[in-house]
Parts: C-alpha cells; structure tokens; sequence
C-alpha cells in the first residue's frame, strides 16, 4: 500500500514564491548526497557541476496554452471558468469547468462577447467535461486575446508576463501547465551543458488533467492516471539509444520528460519514434529502465508529481 499521507509535509505558505526572479537561473537548487545523507544549498545555474560529457539531457518541449478562459452561460449569464486540458480533435477539449453544477449537456458558454464559444457534449466526475469549441479564425490567435496562463493554484500573484510561464525552449503548443523543472534554464545555461560536452534531446508531453487532478484515494497506487500525449522524433530516439549503448548518463529535465522516456522505452527495443498517449504510473517499487537521473522541481504536499 502506497499512503497518499506518506506523501504530506508541512509547507507554510509563507515560504511559497509568488513571483519569478529577474534571472531564471538564480533560482534555488538543493542537492542531496545520497552518500553522505547531507543537504546542500545552491543555485539553479551551479547544475553545471553535476553535468558531464557523458551526460544527456532531456528536455520537454511542449508549450503551454492560455488556457484558462472565463465566460457566461448564454441561457443564465451565470459566470462560468473553463480550463482547456486536452485536445481531442475536431475543436473537441477535454476540460475542467467550474462550478460544474451550472453546466449541462447542450450549454453554451460564451466568451469575449461571443469572440469564442464552447457547447457542453459530455459530463464527466470531478469537474471534467468535454466541449466542442465554436470560432472564426485561428484558435492560438483566439486563445491568446481572451485566454489566460493557468498558473499553479499556489501561486496568487497576477503574471505580467506570460513567457515567463514558458521554458525558453518551448516549442509545441498544447500543454495545460509549464513542465517546471525547466523554467530554470536560461538559453545561455543551455549553451554551457553543450560546452561541458553532454548532450541535449528534446521530446513533447502535453501536461493535461494528471497535473490538476486530486488524488482522492487512501492508497495512492489504486488512483487512476489520465492519458497525455507525447512525442519522441526519430533522432531524439536515436540519440537517446546511442547514449545506452555507450553507458551515457541520461538525464530527465521534470516528471513530464520521465514519463515520457519511461513510457517510450520498451526492454529489448530501446527507445522508439512515438506519437501516442501514456496513463504511466510512477511510485515507489517501480524499477527505473529509461533514466539514470531526475531533475526536479517544486511539488506540493499530497501530490502524485512525488510520486
């Protein structure tokens, strides 16, 4: 039994940063000495030291949307928030609605004085219903004029400015949150991993409901994952199967890139090119076969991120 309890701390909210430091790399970094058992205080650029030549790395490139979109119930003009997690094609999007009491099957939410709007085909638990999404025009352009960064429920504070809720390599837009471990990076940190020698690969997981959902169970290995897509390119798998035949170290950059590497790897196949969805699940007594080391970032108490 994996007691979601065993995964509570205190954390006063106090000691929670609300807003971004000017340089992403001044960041906090704590290393642990498995050895030694001692902590360490650093910063985030002094990751430096723990890279190698031997060393890949592995980033998610995936982009986060401003999905956060708040409208009125056409037939009551009741407020209505909806937050876009995953596409599922033909303007089909998965999301959380909130209150969810409010919206029935046929309801039409309309958002920027009808600019967009959103009919309810299906209700689902926990807030989670799939809208179809009714617009002219480009959806990114749309989203980009009315939509907003759904920020971390810990962080309180309005954000300026949105790219500093992206990675400085984010690329494929289609993700509900930013994979935080990365936001650390700078472009010229990037560059001094490649000056050390090590490696950079980049695959895609958009982070959708598995980040937003609580976890209701006593026993945290019966929760049930919710799929998210993610891409692995032929080179990136190549590289990455080179690196194992030659002993290299491969480091994940977040839970995201984790999952996506130890969903992809397939024992006596290695690591392929993939564009299907995971419902992955990593907690104690799984036995790592892709990475070697994790890159890791904030998580709140009871949280399956720690998991």
């Amino acid at each position: 039994m994996i007691r979601t309890e065993d995964y509570n701390y205190d954390l006063p909210e106090e000691l929670i940063a609300q807003t971004p430091l000017k340089v992403r790399s001044e960041s906090r970094l704590l290393v642990l000495d498995r050895e030694t058992k001692t902590y360490e205080d650093r910063k985030f650029n002094n990751i430096l030291e723990y890279i190698t030549e031997n060393d890949v790395l592995v980033l998610n490139d995936t982009k986060v949307i401003p999905a956060r979109l708040y409208g009125v119930k056409e037939e009551t003009n009741a407020a209505i928030e909806l937050l876009l997690l995953k596409d599922l094609g033909e303007n089909r999007w998965q999301t959380l609605a909130r209150p969810q009491r409010r919206v029935k099957i046929g309801s039409i939410i309309s958002f920027g004085d009808g600019m967009l709007k959103a009919k309810c085909v299906k209700l689902e638990e926990q807030g989670i219903c799939e809208f179809e999404l009714i617009y002219d025009g480009i959806l990114v352009e749309i989203l980009d004029k009315l939509g907003e960064m759904p920020l971390p429920p810990y962080i309180h504070e309005k954000l300026e400015d949105k790219d500093r809720y992206q990675t400085v390599y984010a690329k494929n837009p289609g993700s509900a949150a930013a994979p935080t471990a990365g936001l650390h990076f700078t472009k010229e940190l990037l560059e001094e991993v490649k000056k050390k020698g090590a490696t950079i690969v980049y695959v895609t997981l958009h982070v959708g409901l598995g980040t937003f959902r609580p976890v209701d169970e006593e026993d945290a290995s019966k929760h049930v994952m919710h799929t998210e897509y993610y891409e692995v390119s032929k080179e990136a798998a190549d590289t990455l199967n080179e690196a194992k035949k030659n002993g290299k170290r491969i480091i994940s950059v977040g839970t995201t890139s984790t999952r996506t590497l130890e969903s992809n790897y397939k024992e006596g196949v290695g690591f392929r090119e993939a564009c299907e969805n995971t419902n992955i699940f990593i907690y104690p007594g799984y036995k790592f076969k892709a990475i070697d080391a994790l890159i890791t970032n904030f998580h709140l108490p009871n949280q399956l991120l720690l998991c």
